[in-house]
């Protein structure tokens, strides 16, 4: 078909379609256009028109759009003051321990000289002929205007006649003003001296002679052989700037540090200067978007690298109440662990109210650090050797202090490392994991169960006006009638206890239920243990527990156990410290967060010293009692088996019953044992046995009931489990 052809043909097609009714003649192009305006959507209303009529393009980020945000004065109020006067002046205990330090610093410098001046007055009189040779010899080379001859060998090497005859008259002119200078000086001197030996009085001519005879010594002195050497030998830590900061971070190989100082960025943003805290310098400012302060607390040891200073010297930190990337670097002058340490105020006199705070360590600062030891329950972890049980030792010396403390001390390990306190003040005491005192123990943790439960009898019969808050106080404990008085338990490698084949399960319902309701009833559980683990530590123990020491640890999870949960995820990490950290732990407590504490050192002559103190204030009191007294404990009645007793008051006729009528039944069984139970308590006891309550619906006038309730059919189970692995053993 030729074009004319086709163009006949669409002529023929328009003619019928126009002849059609309806039909109209579409123009494509013009379909295609209205199709491609209706698809593309309103504009938005964009600011003035451009020359060539287009609107001008909005910009995302406006320049007005900070006006949008808080005002100067809404920016005022969120932000955070800085101290007007220093920490360490507001609190007077730290400017007590700064002035004693000054005080002993200037103390210890005059003594030192004083004691060494004879040496120091040998020692110049002997250097005194070398320093008169001296002094003779530089006033004649003076005289002589010595130091101008290079100058002037210098111009008879180029043969400068003019040049040399000049200096040759100003060196003559020089040499007669300093040779009439030295001549009167003579005479003066000369005159003085005779004046001095026959008109003056014989102090005035020893006093003479001696500084002469000092000034020369002190001429003819060596360079490197100083007459008075330095007392005090000053830590040589160089100053933390900008640069050493940036360079060290540079050196930790985070990507994002590491890409923006490539491209001449600093990668850390400063957000106050760099100033000395204590005994150190600190940097604070934020990380690069993305890196957390955790990912520089990884790297500790090459931070410390990069800083070129020891391990124990760097300590990055959080800032708990800022982003996730806002670093506290600080930087000691001395490594922590060797640093001296201020005295502890308890080392050699003092006595302890244990419902007010006490010193036990200081912070990498060397600002001592506080704890109260009533109303908690503590937990101690860490590896062997790292200063656990010493720890441990300690907060119970500091109990001991207060001649009202009862202190209940059981050392598994059986090193003796608890015996100095034991011995000496302890209710009771055991060392071991043998037989007998495993019974010592479990029979000393059923009688505090008993105990607890009479205290809680008691705070609840008292007026509102003498316990309102429902818990033991400082003026409770101090009325004996009552028996309300502190009871501390420290248990030293209390996985021991958890993991015995026999009687795990009653040390930790016991255990639990002293971490729980112990605190408001005056009784302080601290538990130590080198295997923070979920078997060494039950976690109904590790989550109730209020106050935490964590020494060094291995891993997250033995972390976490002491810590708490997700501690190293929010950069807390006790894996941190290093093998020479000894004593230096994460202290969780006090309604603070995490800080870095240095335990106080006390050996065991010291522990012993303190014990004894301890001993005396309990005999002033009339105190003392049970094994540091030499008595034994009476021993308690059979243990009661609380399966077999719930067997006995839940019938076979009745195959659940509700927690309510158990523990009814069982307070008439045993009232001695069961009496103040309710439905919480036979929970919580029979959780360890790995029984849970179940729904027990029951028809009660008409209509089910649904409560709490136990499944006899689980209890016989477990009881038949229980005893063939006992016969099996």
């Amino acid at each position: 078909m030729n074009h004319d052809d086709e163009n006949n043909l669409f002529n023929r097609l328009e003619a019928e379609m126009a002849t059609e009714p309806g039909g109209d003649v579409v123009d494509l192009d013009a379909a295609r256009t209205a199709r491609a305006e209706s698809a593309t959507p309103d504009p938005v209303p964009a600011g003035p028109l451009t020359e060539s009529g287009d609107p001008e393009p909005v910009m995302v980020d406006q320049p007005t759009a900070k006006a949008a945000g808080p005002g100067y004065l809404g920016r005022l109020r969120g932000a955070r003051r800085r101290a007007v006067v220093p920490e360490w002046l507001r609190s007077m205990a730290e400017l007590k321990t700064a002035t004693a330090w000054v005080a002993g610093h200037y103390a210890h410098a005059t003594g030192y000289h004083a004691l060494r001046s004879p040496i120091y007055a040998t020692r110049l009189a002997l250097q005194a002929p070398a320093g008169a040779a001296k002094f003779v010899g530089g006033t004649l080379r003076w005289v002589a205007d010595r130091e101008g001859e290079p100058v002037r060998l210098a111009a008879v090497r180029r043969e400068d006649a003019a040049e040399y005859l000049k200096l040759s008259r100003q060196r003559d002119g020089r040499v007669r003003l300093r040779t009439l200078v030295a001549v009167l000086s003579m005479f003066v001197g000369l005159g003085a001296a005779l004046a001095i030996y026959v008109l003056a009085p014989t102090w005035l001519q020893a006093i003479s002679v001696s500084a002469v005879t000092m000034a020369l010594g002190f001429t003819g002195r060596r360079a490197d052989d100083p007459v008075i050497h330095k007392a005090v030998e000053l830590p040589k830590a160089t100053k933390l700037t900008s640069d050493i900061v940036l360079r060290a971070l540079g050196a930790l190989g985070i990507p994002a540090i590491n890409q923006a100082q490539g491209k001449g960025r600093d990668g850390f943003e400063f957000t106050a200067p760099i100033t000395r805290d204590g005994p150190g310098w600190r940097a604070e400012g934020n990380l690069p978007y993305g890196v957390t302060v955790t990912d520089v607390i990884e790297r500790r040891d090459r931070l410390a690298s990069g800083l070129r200073r020891p391990l124990g010297c760097v300590w990055p930190e959080a800032v708990p109440d800022e982003h996730t990337g806002r670093l506290v670097l600080w930087v000691g002058d001395q490594d922590m662990s060797t640093a001296k340490k201020p005295k502890w105020p308890l080392l050699n006199s003092g006595s302890v109210n244990l419902f007010k705070p006490v010193a036990y360590g200081t912070d990498q600062r060397g600002r001592w650090v506080e704890v109260t030891l009533m109303y908690i329950a503590g937990i101690i972890g860490a590896i062997p050797r790292m200063g656990k049980t010493f720890l441990l030792r300690l907060l119970l010396l500091i109990a001991a202090l207060d001649s009202r403390a009862e202190l209940h001390t059981y050392d598994m390990k059986g090193t003796g490392d608890l015996d100095p306190v034991g011995n000496a003040v302890s209710h009771r005491h055991a060392a071991g994991d043998d037989d007998e005192a495993i019974t010592y123990v479990l029979n000393d943790f059923r009688a505090l169960r008993e105990e607890l439960r009479r205290r809680t009898k008691v705070i609840r019969s008292l007026p509102r006006d003498i316990c309102p808050e429902s818990k033991v106080t400082s003026e409770l404990a101090d009325k004996p009638s009552l028996g309300l008085h502190p009871i501390v338990i420290g248990v030293d490698e209390c996985q021991v206890l958890f993991e015995h084949p026999k009687h795990k399960d009653e040390f930790e319902e016991i255990a639990t239920d002293l971490v729980k309701r112990g605190p408001a009833t005056g009784i302080v559980l601290l538990l130590a243990t080198q295997r923070p683990d979920a078997k060494a530590l039950p976690t109904g123990i590790s989550a109730n527990a209020s106050a935490r020491w964590c020494l060094k640890v291995m891993g997250q999870l033995e972390n976490d156990m002491v810590l708490g949960t997700s501690a190293y995820k929010r950069g807390v990490r006790a894996t941190m410290f290093a093998w020479g950290d000894k004593g230096i732990h994460y202290f969780v407590g006090e309604g603070s967060d995490a800080r870095i504490v240095g335990s106080v050192y006390v050996d065991g002559p010291g522990a012993d010293r303190i014990a004894a103190r301890a001993r005396k204030l309990r005999e002033d009191a009339g105190r003392l009692s049970g094994h540091a007294l030499g008595e034994e404990p009476e021993v308690t009645a059979s243990a009661y088996d609380l399966l077999a007793d719930i067997l006995a008051v839940v019938t076979v006729k009745e195959p659940k019953l509700w927690s309510e009528t158990i523990v009814t039944r069982l307070a008439e069984l045993r009232p001695e044992v069961y009496e103040g139970w309710d439905p919480e308590a036979l929970n919580a006891a029979l959780k360890p046995h790995g029984i849970a309550t179940v729904q027990v619906g029951r028809r009660v006038e008409g209509k089910v009931v649904n409560r709490r309730g136990v499944d006899r059919s689980r209890i016989t189970t477990v009881i038949a489990e229980r005893d063939g692995k006992r016969d099996a053993g």
